[in-house]
């Protein structure tokens, strides 16, 4: 009799004090190669994010895909077409007591060797009544980018995902009144020499969460002292508007299966020729700048 896939999530989760670490590095292989490893790989490919020499601070907060893009460096570093180096960092902002070891149990049953580091972010940001959530993700990456300097490190990785890409598009042409996307990989405009890549842009949300429900696995949600109750186990999420857009796109699948797809390449298509007016380096520039000095009609215009 074939072992079911629930059935094989069990015996997961009973072996996970056994041997999680062999369990979850065989999934990605195997079950969840072509859905999270190959677009992994992909997007690192697609967007050169890694070169010969680099070392790479692998950013893990202790959700889901900070500690899942963890494991997916360690395997492409086993299979690795040149040298690169990886550390992995954890920034403590604050997390209570509970949450530290949450992130530090995960770590060891996974095979991650974490290095630890402390700030006071979250006691920084307690006060702030204007995006709070903005000032602190600012924060974070400062703190981020200082440590990996100090390890040596040319770059740091993000474990944003496609969902996130996608949410932020549309965030920013709901709320922003911009078209903006989060992108692959960023020059540090302060830390001169970083980079900041994201290996996750081409996976996924929905993949994530398969690949660690079927290991058995239970990650941080949201730890910050504005929303701690969530942290651990409760899927109750704080009204947001990123929430308010995830819903909007569930809605609009309905009718139009491609719809996630649709929003990541129409900032992949982005025709100049008709869009009223945009930005370069800080610079705005109007169609108008230029319209009189057409000599003939646009492509199928009569």
């Amino acid at each position: 009799m074939a072992v079911t896939e629930a059935t094989e999530a069990t015996n997961a989760t009973n072996a996970i004090e056994g041997y999680c670490a062999p369990q979850v590095e065989l999934s990605i292989r195997k079950k969840f190669h072509k859905s999270i490893f190959s677009k992994f790989a992909k997007a690192i490919n697609a967007y050169e994010m890694l070169s010969p020499g680099d070392r790479v601070a692998v950013c893990i907060s202790g959700g889901k895909d900070s500690m899942l893009m963890a494991k997916c460096f360690q395997e492409l570093q086993r299979h690795r077409k040149f040298a690169f180096e990886l550390a992995f960092l954890v920034m403590d902002p604050g997390y209570n007591e509970k949450n530290r070891d949450m992130i530090a149990y995960n770590a060891k049953i996974m095979d991650i060797p974490l290095t630890v580091f402390q700030s006071q972010i979250f006691d920084a940001v307690d006060h702030i009544e204007k995006s709070p959530c903005y000032l602190c993700a600012r924060m974070r990456r400062g703190y981020l980018y200082s440590k990996a300097s100090e390890l040596g490190c040319n770059k740091i990785a993000l474990g944003h995902h496609y969902d996130d890409v996608i949410e932020t598009i549309l965030m920013g042409m709901l709320y922003g009144g911009q078209i903006q996307t989060m992108m692959p990989k960023l020059h540090s405009t302060n830390f001169e020499g970083m980079e900041l890549i994201r290996p996750l842009y081409l996976v996924r949300e929905a993949d994530i969460e398969h690949w660690r429900d079927y290991n058995g696995l239970q990650f941080l949600r949201c730890a910050c002292h504005f929303t701690e109750a969530c942290a651990v186990g409760d899927d109750k999420e704080t009204t947001s508007r990123r929430r308010d857009v995830k819903r909007l796109i569930a809605y609009l699948k309905e009718d139009n299966p491609y719809i996630e797809g649709n929003i990541f390449k129409s900032v992949e298509n982005v025709n100049l020729s008709t869009v009223i007016a945009y930005k370069k380096d800080g610079v705005r520039h109007h169609f108008l700048e230029n319209y009189d000095k057409k000599t003939a009609p646009e492509s199928g215009e009569p």
